[in-house]
Order: structure tokens, then C-alpha cells, then sequence
């Protein structure tokens, strides 16, 4: 898996699926589960940001958000046959495709086929097929597999092949059906899916081209304005994340992340010097734990849950927060790049930066 994903970035993901969907990612990769492990970053004399740590830690949330990705909804997914009778080969696709949730589909087979290959040519719109994993379910192995794929490249980013070998003596009395599924971990867009296999005799069936719409949750960030200074241990801003669950499906395991990074000359942001509050109903504000982050000295909490259980379709969920520095932080750094990220699982569908300005203080 991690090899595949290194094959799309050097198509375009990294312009595509990192730049967007993983934007955060260096300041966020000790959030989807790894926090605890992690140490605070001391401050380094003379040194900002590592250059090339970025990239690695963006890679390294990459292949984890996919790995993770792959090993949920491990169960047997239904294999009804789709289509008609009088269909040789038929394909089911959904309307939407939700970000970081898996969307199902199913190819069904009235005909024998004898050593063929399955092909999908998919066409996307708005963002590269490079960003797109499709994968079929193994009844054998109770696996799901990765398609090989021939993704767009730099001349045609939105065309994408993926193929499959399949064996099955199928009729119109006892068709074979394969699962599919697909995740988008890019942007919001649309991408068409068109069938056909053959049949190792010669023969090319084909089934109707089917499209569905690539979305995500609304969210939003209100009470943060361009040009927020906060004063080292002054008061805080504040400011509310709302993600409300525009698709049609829900989102079982919805998440909201904060982080925040800043250097000076001599000196970079730790933990003790921000205070993260979240505003719990019931309970008012309470502390949330930064945690340093790998080899850049950046820092990032994931906020409390808002909601109990899924996200359900037309559900909000509102994460009130608010950030002080603290007056011991160091006075060389002036600035923080900050931002907040939402999405579900490991996998991120909307980044927001909130940068700020550190002044005076006692």
C-alpha cells in the first residue's frame, strides 16, 4: 500500500490529494492515534521548520490515513446481483461518494468469463484519479484488494484505468457478483465509472458508464478574524468550528483537530506556551491537551467528541475553542501558523488555517 500511494503522489498527488486534503497533516500526524507516544519537541536554538520534514510527515500521515482506511469495514459486504436478467455485465454505483467514508459498488456477471480482466475507466472532475482508491472484496480471504491502476498522469490527470483478473462461470440463472468500493481522499468533484471486461474469448462486454458526486460535510469556522494578535498572557480568542453533515450518509467517526506552529530565531513554540480550551455543554471550558509533534516543532490536539455516536445526514456538530499564549512564551516568536482540521477516521475532508500574531506581554 505504502508503495502505491509513493506511485500516485509522483503523478500529482502531492499537488492533489496532499495539498488539500492533507494540507495539515505535518501539524495534525500525531492526532489519529498516536498521541500518546509522542514527546514535546524542545525548543531548538537557531533552527526553524526542518525542510524536508514536512513532506516526510505528510507521506507518513498519507500511507497511514490509507492503511487505516483499508483495515475498516473489513466485513462481508452484501453481493446482490444488479442490473437486469437480460444484462450480461451490470454495474451499481451510488449518487454520492462521501470524503473519508468507503462508498459500495457491485459489477455482476451473467456471462461465463475464462481469464478475463475486469477494466474501469474512470473519469473524474475536479480533482485527480491519482487521489481515488478502488478496491474489490476477495470472498476467499475476507480481504479487501487494491486494483492495479494506471492513474492519470501530468497530461491527463482525470482519466484513470483500473483493472482486475477474474474467472467466473456465470449465468443469467447464476450470475457472479464482485464488490467494489471507493474512496475519493482528495476534494469534492465528480467521477464517472465505466465497466467493461473480457471474457478471455475474444469478447468485450460493457456496462453503463454510472457517475456519483464526490462531497463532504458543510464546515465552517466563524469568530476567527484576519489579523488576530493575542498577547503573551493576555486573553484568548475564540472561535467555533461547525461541521454539519450535508451527504447523505452518516459519519460514524467524526473528528475535529486543532494544531498551531511557531519559530523564532532561537526559539520554537512547545506545548506549555498555548492554552487550548473546547467549551463542553454542561461543563464549560476545559483544557485540551497539545502534544508536540515528530521532527517539525509543531503541536496539535484532537478536540472532545460534540455529538454522541455517528454524525447523521442534516447533523451538526459545533466545537467552541479558544487559544491564549501563555507569558512564558519564548520572545523571539511573534507569529503562529494555526488551523483547524475535520474529518472522519484518519482521513481529513476540510482544513482551515488560523494563523495569529504573538505580542508584548509582562
Amino acid at each position: 500500500m505504502r508503495q502505491r500511494v509513493a506511485q500516485r503522489r509522483s503523478v500529482g498527488v502531492r499537488s492533489a490529494a496532499v495539498g488539500s486534503v492533507l494540507a495539515l497533516a505535518a501539524g495534525l500526524a500525531l492526532v489519529g492515534g498516536t498521541a500518546g507516544q509522542a514527546a514535546a519537541i524542545p525548543a531548538a536554538a537557531g533552527a526553524k521548520a526542518v525542510e524536508s520534514c514536512g513532506d516526510t510527515a505528510r507521506d507518513a500521515a498519507t500511507a497511514s490515513s490509507v492503511n487505516a482506511a483499508n483495515a475498516v469495514a473489513a466485513d462481508a459486504p452484501a453481493l446482490g446481483a444488479v442490473g437486469k436478467a437480460a444484462e450480461r455485465f451490470s454495474h451499481s454505483l451510488p449518487a454520492q461518494a462521501p470524503i473519508g467514508l468507503w462508498t459500495n459498488s457491485s459489477l455482476t456477471l451473467r456471462t461465463p468469463v475464462s481469464k478475463g480482466t475486469v477494466r474501469l475507466d474512470v473519469d473524474s472532475h475536479g480533482f485527480s484519479t491519482a487521489s481515488l482508491m478502488v478496491q474489490r472484496y476477495e470472498p476467499r480471504t475476507h480481504r479487501w484488494i487494491d486494483l492495479d491502476t494506471t492513474p492519470g498522469d501530468e497530461s491527463n490527470p482525470t482519466h484513470g484505468v483500473f483493472t482486475f483478473p477474474l474467472t467466473a462461470a456465470a449465468s443469467a440463472d447464476h450470475p457472479h457478483t464482485v464488490a467494489l468500493r471507493y474512496q475519493d481522499l482528495d476534494r469534492p468533484g465528480t467521477f464517472t465509472v465505466t465497466p467493461s471486461v473480457d471474457d478471455g474469448k475474444g469478447r468485450t462486454h460493457r456496462a453503463a458508464a454510472r457517475t456519483t458526486t464526490a462531497t463532504r460535510p458543510a464546515v465552517s469556522v466563524s469568530g476567527w478574524k484576519s489579523g488576530t494578535a493575542l498577547t503573551r498572557g493576555g486573553g484568548a480568542g475564540e472561535f467555533t468550528l461547525t461541521v454539519k453533515n450535508t451527504t447523505d450518509r452518516a459519519y460514524p467517526r467524526l473528528f475535529a483537530s486543532y494544531f498551531a506552529y511557531g519559530a523564532g530565531n532561537a526559539h520554537a513554540l512547545t506545548p506549555k506556551d498555548l492554552v487550548l480550551q473546547q467549551y463542553l455543554p454542561g461543563r464549560g471550558w476545559e483544557r485540551v491537551a497539545l502534544v508536540g509533534g515528530g521532527c517539525d516543532p509543531g503541536m496539535s490536539a484532537k478536540l472532545r467528541p460534540v455529538v454522541k455516536g455517528p454524525l447523521a445526514p442534516g447533523a451538526s456538530a459545533a466545537y467552541r475553542l479558544r487559544v491564549a499564549v501563555a507569558a512564558s512564551a519564548p520572545r523571539d516568536v511573534t507569529s503562529a501558523d494555526a488551523g483547524v482540521s475535520a474529518g472522519n477516521g484518519d482521513l481529513s475532508f476540510f482544513s482551515r488555517s488560523l494563523p495569529f500574531a504573538i505580542k508584548g506581554g509582562k
